[in-house]
């Protein structure tokens, strides 16, 4: 009985050797076989925003983006308010790139004191090799938090009231090395509303694009018109702009009817109409940094 035990045993030490003698041989036909990697597109944006809304452009894996956005006041308001130079509103954020595929991104705007976060990831990627995707595809989901007072604080309220949420299927192409164009239909979600005939839900369908005219110089469109949900009294929001390209930052200076600068905001509460002169000069401001350990070098 032991005999047939140590035969089998042996047998079996022997099939492994031979198996692990011939692996390297089998690793390196593998190898051989292996579909060469992808080339995909990039540079379709300068950066990760359109002007407000999101872009298909992601950061690279381990790179921090601070970015400051600033609007100021209406530009017909007149000279006294120095056409619109006297008043401000800011957002500050920090998005951080996982991998080349997911980043994440905080912020905070002072236009109703709100705390913005969301995930962005790209399942698809634009590639002009045989059998690559003619598009890039991107998902992202975020959440608005407000922390402004409440506006009546006789009455019960709630935590949840404050959220909001908003998710975004973004589709773009990088058609030509001086042209890109997305579209970006996008689902608001308001816990709270203002009125009983405002809608919870807000349906846009968004249109960004960017037509290079220099080496460093975009022209920049955002475009973001609601299909349903609107809320009474607002308007689309609209950006018309430029990119310049500055060493480590990308400055963009723009007009825009839009006073709010997270997805909830621009959609669901831009009031001025750009048609009829309620333009907002502003500018975003980017600048990245790489924060993760660079490859190959050592502690």
């Amino acid at each position: 009985m032991m005999m047939k035990i140590y035969t089998i045993l042996f047998f079996l030490f022997a099939f492994c050797a031979a198996v692990q003698a011939q692996e390297p041989d089998l690793i390196e036909a593998l190898k051989k076989e292996e579909t060469p990697a992808r080339s995909h597109v990039t540079n379709a944006f300068k950066s990760s925003r359109v002007i407000n809304n999101h872009s298909i452009e992601f950061l690279g894996k381990d790179v921090l983006d601070v970015r400051f956005l600033h609007r100021f006041g209406t530009v017909n308001s007149g000279a006294e308010n120095l056409f619109g130079l006297d008043q401000a509103n800011t957002r500050i954020g920090f998005d951080y790139g996982l991998s080349k595929r997911l980043m994440v991104g905080v912020g905070r705007s002072s236009v109703g004191k709100e705390l913005d976060g969301f995930i962005k990831y790209r399942p698809i990627w634009q590639s002009n090799d045989a059998g690559g995707s003619p598009v890039t595809i991107v998902l992202v989901s975020g959440m608005t938090l407000s922390t402004a007072p409440w506006a009546f604080p006789d009455r019960k309220n709630y935590f949840h009231s404050r959220l909001a949420f908003y998710h975004e299927l973004i589709i773009g192409r990088k058609f030509t090395d001086a042209f890109s164009l997305q579209i970006n239909p996008t689902l608001v979600h308001r816990n709270l509303v203002p009125g009983a005939n405002d809608h919870n839900n807000t349906f846009a369908m968004g249109i960004g694009s960017r037509l290079k005219l220099t080496k460093r110089t975009a022209f920049m469109l955002d475009y973001q018109p609601v299909i349903s949900g609107r809320q009474a009294g607002t308007k689309d929001m609209l950006a018309v702009g430029f990119d310049i390209e500055t060493g480590g930052h990308v400055f963009q200076l723009h007009f825009t009817n839009a006073t709010g600068m997270n997805e909830k905001a621009f959609t669901t509460n831009t009031v001025d109409d750009f048609w009829k002169g309620d333009i907002r000069f502003g500018f975003n401001l980017s600048r990245v940094f790489t924060v993760g350990k660079k490859k190959g070098s050592s502690l």
